[in-house]
């Protein structure tokens, strides 16, 4: 299992509210990807009641929401 602390994330995950253009996105945690390729490592930095999770790649920039 990859290390979480020392390894930047493959994935970041979202709490996703709403639809289209006016959803909104807002930072949870992020997600690294296992070494054998079987799993993922999450950390969660707050857990949503309601809404959706979405998971995406890291992006060398930073910028928010995708």
């Amino acid at each position: 299992m990859s290390d979480t602390k020392s390894n930047k994330p493959t994935f970041i995950l979202y709490s996703v509210k709403g639809d289209g253009d006016d959803a909104n996105w807002s930072r949870i945690g992020a997600a690294w990807d296992h070494k054998d390729g079987g799993g993922f490592s999450f950390k969660l930095e707050l857990l949503p009641l309601d809404g959706r999770i979405v998971m995406r790649k890291e992006k060398a920039e930073k910028g928010g929401a995708q």
